[in-house]
């Protein structure tokens, strides 16, 4: 039986439990479980991190541990009972853990290792802190550094800042608002700002010396140098180095390392230096042979000096090499580190090149216990302290130090009968008083313990040697006296012995007589004779003697007259012993009472360092003069009194004030002290007002705190002593004293006056004084004199009054004093304060100081509510306190707050954030007090307005406040804390203040503004970042919840209560409060929904009965929806809201079914629908473009966004935003054409009108007109980038004819240039041909406007298939690229998934006339053959029925299918929807007449650029050539004639005969051109290919043979090319004209003067010349057959041909060719070009007389009439009766020549380049340079599947009409070609696209392509060619183009956009 536990609340799990059983609960070791019951053996609960999931675990699997419940029952929640670090530290490490692994998925590996060490750190801290085994300050450290690290974590992971006291989490319910602040605050300044130290340490680890002249030991001594005072800072540290130049003892690093200790902010200047001084030890002279001599001196080696301010920019533990110098005089060595300072180059050098001393060096800061912990390596390994010469910046009572530091400076010596200099060595004892050597008290420096003498350096050859060195003697207090140091000085002789002989000594006693050491200074000692060591074995003797010149006696003239002298510097740094005589006699004052009073006066001069080490000593000496003669020095007593506690204040020697507490408390022993002390400070204080010098008498109230100790102190001795009498003439005298000093603080003086200081001065300490009374007075005695004592202050103060300030700061201290804690006090001082705050808060002044005493008061309160000590009679206390605090300061304080947020914030940074400060302490005030404030506050606070307009004030004020309150900026991000705290406030406030605003603002009361403020301050509310839950993590979205709740439902349920209490003054908020409630409907939170949904409901009810309909309501919505939607609503935190905002109004039956009640159902079904439809696209578009890149998901979003605003919704303004949002991506991402197109959409509605449009956007206020023309340019600017040529052309154009009206020539002008050059560009420039995808989007996973649809897109130039499709992988990385191309079904469709079907396919240009057209130029083509293209097709090869395995041909069919999308590309998106796809089956026979027709197309091409010698490299020809042959010879067309020639095949369709036919045909055309091609690669071929080219010539017979080819056909060998358009190709020339592929012969004839080289077609005249000739025919039999050939085109019917200019794509390898440079060079002499260019015109082309009468030769026209109406093209399947009459017109019509006069026979004029819009007369279409060889890159071959590019209009299979129909007899009247105007003007070419059709008065200009709609998908039986419409697209009249776009459904309101 399971029962309910009641101690195994919590555990940790031991080892894994699966849960294999039922009901079993999964665990993983590790976690974190609460038990709920208990059953022999088994637990039930749940793990911490997963509350909703509940099962059994076995009991044994679980580690018990002790917990804390609370809310015991259902609810309850466990508390492990651990130390709280250890508790965070394992929640914060879960959290960590996710997010770390996240860090990794992120790819931010600095952050992830980072963090990944930390971790590490911290658990490895956790298990120190879990053993137990820490020392009490260890443990202190170790959560130190715990809390360190877990706020290093959080902050980089950005969690939140956690409010901590002493390393503990804090309860923010547990301490007061203002306290919760302060702790947040200081965190987050620490974490800003780290305070600088202002001790610093430099840590010095001497590595080597590097030299080349090595070979003896060196000394190393460092010290600080300051090179402004040209003094030491530091004793020095010294190391020894062997001969190697490396440290002697390497295994000891105290000897190597040092740390040179408490160097002040000021040292670190770029004047001071570290100093290095090297010094040898070994001979004489460094370069001197080894002798027998085995004397060491110590010599000079060389100097380093490195300045500190370099190791502050340097990184920490640097190594530095330094240079060593040496100097170039010896004597100069004292001063070479000055020198080098100076840098004096004369006097030193470089030591050696390669010279230079590694040091590490490394700047520290802070005191030296926090090093001690932080390098704790540091220490324990070992480091030597090397100290500052005289005491830190700051001195600590207690340090111990007695060192005596002597500089040998210099000497004097006499030659001593020499005849050179002597070489000095002093050697250094230091001898007690019993005249022993003191072993161990002479250091060189730290870092070598001490030694029992020291050697000077030894400086040669010089009797006047300058050593300046410094030796340090550390000599214990209790051997100063009597002790003295001797000098010894020896000649060191350089001779055999090298022996040192001694010549003399000086001495130097450390005390004097009376006490006093030796005073710091230089002093010169007398050098006294001595040859014999004896001689001083007796100190006794000579310390009779005098030692120094300065104290010789005046009669002893030897000893002054001689010239031997020796210098030194001492310097004592001692805490004990004193070289003032003043201060030893005071001290002394009994044994000379004739001094006392000169004593007492120069105290004043003493150094304060001096009389703090012996701060008891003298004070007892104060006290007890005092004591002995208070009458005569009472006054003394009390002023050196008062100087001494004034120095304590002093930063330097502030430490001792806890000295002189101690004296104070254990110490004094003064009991009738007070007498005397009062009496003085009541004396002093009575004359303030009078004095005219204050300076003293301040000085006295400063030392006010320690004076009134003393007198209390003195007090309680005497009462101890006396049983307590007394008592009351002391309380006499304490209160006469207070009267005085009320008298002198309610003097009213202007802020400057002397006595206004001194009442300053004296408020300053006053607080100060409150501990020591209380020590004998009670709480409320005190209370009384504070009270009276701060109420005698004068009122009437001028508000700059500096007193107002100090006033402020008093009572300050006061509230934070130990009085005002109590309960007792504070109802006495509360309303002095109160009512001094409201004075300066009114007036706003002080606010710092306001906060801060409000701080104070606030906390206070919540102690004591929340204490254990307050007793019950306690609470009406603290409950009358916030009364009186709210009726004082809850208006003022908000009023405060309102002022300061709504100020300019200051300027510098330390102004803004003591602003800042001010303003989050008020606002804990606020929040303290609210949260104080009980039911029964909130009744008197609302029931004391006196009137509704008070009240409503009120209101509004709290409502503004708290709104400022949820800003985000109001609180630092990390803060979450705070605000929780801050939400709650105010959550419970207004709940309260709800009420006030039913029962006083409701009804006939109705005021909008309060209920409006209401509402505004509820929404915000809920949208706060800081309470969506759904964004936190589990453990802090349970934390939250347990303690505070969901506040977003409490406050929703608030909004819809107040909202249903409104009544009919709902109205008043329709539509305004639309926004801001579907604000809080984005809230991922179901009940807060479910409660705010209703209220639409009622919205639109209400709506409805106001005005019949609820547009408003409606409009409101859509707006709302997008701005929300922009501001990015939803980021991130609102995923969850996203998967379920589409069913806002769906899911909730609710709403729907009051709807579907009321009578207004379907329009509000509607709404609900179109609103749901944007959500839909809304939530896209944002989902989109939070990716980073621009990318086609981001451009397809917005098109569809676009889309829905202007046909669903029509909003315009919406519509062009997002036109130009759409812009914007464009642009980013390059797509200049895209850029273009969405940009003519606003152009489209603008008009050329003068009509004023408001500034919108980043356009100014400007006219229509400027703004449209402003549109023009950029457009035609993008057209321009994106090599869209030919649509700028159309702009320019329009833009011309603007400028034309307005006679603006020279905008005229510059539009002409544009247009020009933009003709230039479609010439010259190469265009690259893109490819098209389709890509299908299948799966429900893929965004709304995506989802299971089909789309073409654009490629990016060079973008093949590959990587198009790895592209889109990219954008989707979730979807799966499906490998085939059918149609998926349902399953797909449905699956939660993401598939990609992606396809190349094929464009079917529409403007079928121009590429069908012979003459235009490739590069002209290529615009037509990829631009505004509907559809696309895609062809797959599938074989049905039985397949044959000899000839696979016979069953091959191809399925081709079909796409039209909604808009043409290119357009305003790189890809469109697929609107309609259509399947037709092409059969085995139509597929081999397509195959065979495309790779006579790719022969053709080749064989043109060949001839052109476009071709650099003669190999694609080669290829194609071998190709085909070697697959005829193996089989290829004899494949198709095993398939379709049988007789089998014929019998069984004999509908295909026709086709039969072409295809015969088609394999004789192939064979021919073959044959030509192989004649033109003859003449090419290079000479190691010839067995190649013979090879090919001999399969090429072969396969004629094979073909039963002898000869071919008359046809075939009159043209190989066929014949473009259907229409015959004659043969024009009537002259002889023979060209060979060697070329060149031909008839001089009248030379035209532009020339078409390179004509698509003019393979087809070359091929035919050049087979006439290879074939030995004559031109005259070739014109013969062509004239058959017309004649019998009436008897015979032919199947359609294709020419160059072909529907059929070729093959993809072949690739667009020369340059147009390369096109159009003249080089041939004329008459030669003429006849050879005019040979390669196409047969059409031809300006032969036979057709076109010659302009020279009137007896020609005639005829050309003749032949014109009698002639008839061959049968097109695809043209009607009528049509074909219209194209034989045409096409002669575009050919009539123009007369003589206009084409001169010979012209030196270039050519003339044809507009794309205008098709020239015949001489010029012919003259114009062609690119030719620019292909589709569609497939042609059997394996990608035969895809044509041809037009739209071509026939399904089988479609052809079984006969063609008969030929009109007469051409229509406009064929004449009499005339040339009527010809061009009816000629004209339609624009490149078909997109403009504007309204334009001057000229009709088509419509919009981006608006346009496709052609009709279900063309007639029998479509016209496109080019035959041509010239009937752009007629005077208005003729309809048949494809007429449907108007724009936007209406033309662009009111003032």
């Amino acid at each position: 039986m399971w029962i309910p536990t009641e101690h195994e609340k919590y555990g940790v799990v031991l080892a894994s439990f699966r849960g294999t059983v039922q009901h079993g609960l999964p665990l993983e070791i590790g976690d974190t479980v609460q038990i709920l019951e208990k059953c022999e053996g088994w637990y039930r609960g749940f793990i911490l991190k997963n509350p909703n999931v509940k099962g059994i675990f076995p009991s044994s699997y679980i580690h018990l541990k002790n917990a804390h419940v609370k809310n015991k029952g259902q609810f309850e929640t466990v508390i492990p009972v651990e130390d709280s670090v250890i508790t965070e530290m394992t929640s914060t490490l879960r959290d960590w853990g996710a997010m770390w692994k996240q860090l990794y998925v992120k790819n931010e590996g600095d952050l992830f290792h980072r963090l990944w060490h930390v971790m590490n750190e911290i658990l490895d801290l956790r298990r120190q802190v879990l053993v137990g085994h820490l020392t009490h300050d260890r443990m202190r450290d170790v959560k130190q550094h715990i809390t360190a690290r877990l706020d290093w974590g959080n902050e980089q992971l950005g969690l939140d800042l956690v409010p901590r006291r002493e390393f503990s989490m804090v309860d923010p319910d547990e301490i007061s608002v203002t306290e919760l602040y302060r702790l947040m605050e200081h965190r987050h300044r620490k974490k800003e700002t780290p305070a600088p130290a202002s001790t610093h340490h430099l840590f010095v680890h001497m590595k080597s010396l590097m030299s080349a002249n090595l070979g003896e030991e060196l000394e190393v001594f460092f010290h600080i140098y300051d090179g402004r005072e040209n003094r030491p800072l530091s004793e020095r540290f010294f190391v020894r180095l062997n001969k190697s130049g490396l440290p002697k003892s390497p295994e000891k690093t105290e000897r190597q390392c040092t740390l040179f200790v408490d160097l002040g902010s000021s040292d670190l200047r770029k004047d001071v230096y570290i100093v290095v001084h090297i010094i040898r030890i070994g001979r004489m002279g460094a370069g001197e042979k080894k002798n027998l001599c085995s004397v060491q001196y110590r010599r000079p080696f060389g100097c380093a000096v490195v300045s500190i301010a370099d190791l502050l920019t340097a990184d920490s533990k640097d190594d530095h090499l330094l240079k060593v110098y040496a100097c170039n005089t010896e004597s100069e060595w004292h001063q070479i580190h000055e020198n080098i300072i100076k840098k004096a180059n004369s006097r030193y050098n470089l030591s050696g090149s390669n010279t230079g001393l590694a040091v590490a060096l490394q700047l520290l800061h802070g005191d030296i216990e926090q090093l001690r912990r932080e390098y704790m390596v540091l220490f324990t390994r070992g480091v030597s302290i090397t100290r500052k010469l005289g005491f830190s910046d700051v001195i600590m009572p207690g340090e111990m130090r007695n060192d005596l530091y002597v500089t040998l400076e210099k000497g004097e010596f006499e030659k001593g009968g020499k005849s050179v200099a002597r070489n000095v060595e002093i050697t250094v004892y230091v001898l007690d008083i019993d005249g022993q050597i003191l072993k161990s008290h002479v250091a060189a420096g730290s870092g070598e313990p001490g030694a029992d003498e020291y050697h000077s350096l030894v400086l040669y050859h010089n009797n006047s040697p300058r050593w300046a060195e410094q030796i340090k003697l550390p000599i214990p207090v209790d051997m100063f006296r009597g002790s003295h140091v001797r000098f010894e000085f020896r000649h060191c002789s350089t001779k055999d012995k090298g022996e040192k002989k001694l010549f003399g000594y000086s001495f130097v006693p450390l005390m004097q007589e009376d006490g006093r050491t030796l005073p710091d200074g230089t002093h010169e000692l007398i050098i006294h004779k001595c040859e014999e060591n004896t001689n001083l074995a007796d100190c006794s003797r000579y310390l009779k003697q005098p030692f120094s010149k300065a104290n010789l006696p005046s009669n002893n003239q030897t000893l002054k007259g001689t010239k031997e002298s020796f210098w030194i510097t001492s310097f004592l740094c001692s805490t004990k012993l004193t070289q003032n005589g003043d201060m030893l006699d005071l001290l002394k004052w009994r044994a000379h009472p004739e001094r006392i009073n000169d004593s007492l006066s120069k105290l004043k001069e003493i150094d304060g360092s001096e009389i703090v080490k012996f701060l008891q000593d003298t004070l007892d000496t104060l006290f007890g003069i005092l004591d002995e003669s208070s009458q005569r020095y009472g006054l003394k007593v009390f002023d050196s009194l008062v100087h001494i506690i004034n120095l304590l204040q002093d930063s330097k020697f502030q430490h001792f004030k806890p000295v002189m507490d101690t004296y104070i408390e254990s110490h004094f022993a003064g009991a009738l002290s007070y007498r005397d002390l009062i009496k003085v400070l009541k004396w002093y204080v009575d004359r303030i007002v009078d004095a005219e010098h204050q300076d003293h008498i301040q000085q006295v109230l400063k030392a006010t705190e320690y004076i009134f100790k003393y007198i209390i102190q003195s007090r309680r001795l005497f009462s101890l002593a006396t049983g307590g009498q007394n008592e009351e003439e002391f309380r006499v005298c304490i209160h006469e004293l207070f009267m005085s000093i009320r008298f002198f603080l309610s003097q009213e003086n202007k802020g400057t006056s002397p006595v206004a200081q001194t009442q300053a001065v004296f408020l300053r300490t006053f607080p100060l004084v409150y501990g020591e009374l209380l020590k004998i007075f009670t709480v409320r005695e005190v209370a009384g004199f504070v009270r009276e004592t701060l109420g005698s202050l004068p009122t009437t103060v001028h508000a700059d009054c500096p007193l107002e300030a100090v006033k402020l700061q008093c009572i300050a201290k006061t509230v934070e004093s130990q009085l005002y804690i109590n309960p007792e006090s504070r109802c006495i001082l509360l309303p002095v304060v109160l009512r001094v705050l409201q004075a300066h808060m009114q007036e706003q002044r002080d606010l710092v100081m306001c906060a801060r005493i409000l701080t104070s008061m606030l906390s206070l309160i919540k102690k004591e509510e929340n204490g254990t000590a307050v007793s019950v009679k306690e609470e009406p206390v603290v409950s009358e306190e916030v009364e009186l605090i709210v009726e004082s300061l809850l208006g003022v304080l908000l009023r405060t707050i309102l002022e300061i947020s709504n100020r300019p914030q200051p300027a510098g940074p330390t102004m803004r954030l003591q602003f800042q400060d001010v303003t989050g302490e008020f606002v804990a005030c606020l929040l303290a007090l609210l949260r104080q404030m009980s039911d029964r506050h909130y009744q008197q606070l609302l029931q004391a307005f006196s009137s509704k307009d008070n009240l409503r004030d009120f209101l509004l004020q709290i409502f503004t406040v708290f709104r400022i309150l949820i800003r985000p900026e109001m609180f630092p991000k990390d803060w979450t804390v705070m605000r929780l705290v801050t939400n709650n406030v105010i959550i419970t406030t207004v709940l309260y203040l709800s009420d006030a605003l039913r029962k006083n603002f409701l009804n006939d009361k109705f005021d909008y503004k309060v209920w409006d403020s209401y509402f505004y301050l509820s929404v915000i509310f809920i949208n706060q970042p800081c309470l969506q839950l759904e964004s936190f993590s589990p453990s802090k979205r349970k934390k939250i919840l347990e303690k505070y709740g969901d506040m977003r439902v409490m406050m929703g349920c608030e909004i819809f209560s107040m909202w249903q209490n409104l009544g009919e003054h709902k109205l008043n908020f329709i539509p305004a409060m639309i926004g801001p409630f579907l604000e809080v409907t984005l809230v991922p939170q179901p009940d807060l929904r479910n409660v705010m949904i209703p209220i639409f409901h009622d919205m639109m009810d209400w709506e409805q009965r106001r005005s019949g309909n609820f547009k408003q309501v409606e409009a409101k919505l859509i707006d709302k929806l997008d701005s929300l939607m922009s501001e990015g609503k939803g980021d991130e935190t609102y995923r969850e809201l996203f998967n379920s905002i589409i069913p806002l109004f769906g899911p909730y039956p609710s709403l729907l079914k009051k709807i579907e009640r009321e009578t207004w159902r379907e329009s509000g079904i509607s709404l609900i629908a179109t609103v749901t439809r944007l959500m839909e696209r809304l939530l896209d578009y944002r989902d989109c473009m939070k990716l980073g890149e621009v990318d086609g998901k981001k451009i397809g979003c917005t098109v569809s966004l676009l889309n829905f605003y202007k046909t669903e919704l029509n909003k315009e303004e919406m519509y062009i935003r997002y036109i130009h949002k759409l812009y914007d991506l464009h642009l980013k991402a390059q797509n200049y054409t895209e850029a273009s197109y969405t940009l003519l959409l606003y152009d489209e509605l603008l008009e050329w009108s003068d009509r004023p449009l408001r500034e919108f956007l980043n356009y100014p206020m400007q006219s229509e007109w400027q703004r449209k023309e402003y549109l023009h340019l950029t457009i035609v600017q993008n057209f321009d980038r994106g090599k869209c040529w030919e649509n700028g052309i159309i702009l320019c154009r329009e833009l011309a004819d603007q400028y034309e009206s307005y006679y603006d020539y020279r905008n005229l002008s510059k539009m002409r240039m544009m247009e020009a050059s933009l003709y230039d560009k479609i010439m010259d420039q190469q265009r690259l041909e893109p490819e098209f995808f389709r890509v299908g989007f299948y799966g429900k996973k893929f965004p709304f406007f995506l989802r299971n649809k089909e789309f073409v897109c654009r490629g990016h130039d060079y973008e093949r298939l590959e990587a198009f499709q790895q592209r889109m992988l990219n954008e989707f990385p979730h979807a799966i690229a499906m490998q085939h191309v059918n149609q998926p079904d349902q399953t797909i469709y449905q699956a939660e998934a993401q598939y990609l079907q992606i396809y190349a396919v094929t464009p079917i240009p529409e403007s079928q006339d121009v590429l069908q057209r012979d003459g235009v130029p490739d590069n002209i083509k290529s615009f037509y053959k990829f631009n505004h293209i509907w559809r696309f097709r895609y062809d797959r090869p599938f074989h049905k029925g039985t397949k044959d395995k000899e000839n696979e041909f016979k069953s091959l069919w191809v399925e081709r299918t079909t796409l039209t999308l909604v808009q043409s590309l290119p357009g305003i998106s790189r890809w469109f929807e697929v609107d309609k796809r259509e399947l037709v089956e092409v059969s085995p026979l139509e597929n081999a007449i397509e195959v065979i027709e495309n790779k006579n197309l790719q022969l053709r091409t080749l064989i043109t650029q060949c001839q052109s010698r476009q071709m650099q490299n003669i190999n694609p020809l080669t290829m194609c050539l071998n190709g085909v042959i070697d697959a005829a010879v193996n089989g290829g067309l004899a494949r198709y004639q095993e398939a379709f020639f049988v007789k089998d095949y014929v019998m069984n369709h004999p509908e295909d005969g026709e086709k039969i036919g072409r295809l015969r045909e088609l394999m004789f055309e192939q064979a021919h051109i073959l044959e030509y091609g192989l004649a033109v690669h003859e003449k090419f071929v290079p000479q190691d290919m010839r067995p190649l080219h013979k090879k090919l010539v001999d399969q090429f017979h072969l396969m004629k043979s094979s073909l039963g080819i002898q000869e071919f056909p008359a046809y075939v060998r009159a043209s190989p090319v066929h014949f473009t358009n259907g229409s015959p190709r004659t043969c024009r020339n009537s002259v002889p004209n023979i060209i060979s592929p060697d070329g060149g012969r031909g008839v001089t004839r009248r030379s035209y003067p532009a020339v078409n080289r390179y004509s698509s077609s003019s393979l087809s005249s070359q091929a035919s010349n050049e087979v006439s000739n290879i074939t030995g025919q004559s031109e005259s039999s070739d014109e013969v057959f062509n004239m058959q050939l017309l004649f019998s085109s009436h008897l015979q019917p032919s199947p359609s041909t294709s020419s160059l200019s072909s529907n059929h794509s070729a093959s993809p390898n072949v690739t667009s060719s020369a340059p147009s440079s390369a096109r159009g060079s003249p080089q041939m002499a004329e008459k030669h070009k003429h006849s050879r260019e005019n040979a390669c015109l196409s047969p059409r082309e031809r300006p032969v007389s036979a057709i076109f009468p010659n302009p020279m030769d009137p007896a020609q026209r005639a005829p050309s009439h003749q032949i014109g109406d009698t002639t008839l093209p061959r049968s097109d399947p695809n043209l009607s009766a009528p049509d074909k009459a219209g194209s034989s017109a045409k096409n002669m019509r575009s050919q009539s020549p123009v007369s003589a006069s206009r084409s001169p026979q010979k012209t030196t004029v270039p050519p003339f380049t044809p507009s794309p819009t205008e098709c020239q007369s015949a001489s010029l279409v012919s003259n114009s340079p062609v690119l030719s060889g620019s292909y589709s890159s569609g497939i042609s071959s059997l394996s990608r599947c035969s895809v044509s590019e041809a037009s739209g209009t071509e026939l399904p299979a089988g479609d052809h009409p079984p006969h063609p129909l008969p030929p009109p007899t007469t051409l229509p009247n406009s064929v004449s070609s009499s005339s040339d105007e009527p010809i061009r003007r009816e000629n004209k070419t339609p624009p490149p696209y078909s997109v403009y059709e504007r309204n334009n008065p001057r000229r009709p200009v088509p419509l919009p392509h981006s608006l346009s709609i496709p052609p009709q998908t279900d063309p007639p039986a029998l479509p016209p060619k496109p080019h035959q419409l041509r010239t009937g697209s752009m007629k005077l009249d208005g003729t309809a183009d048949p494809r007429v776009p449907r108007p724009r459904p936007l209406p033309r309101k662009v009111s003032q956009l």
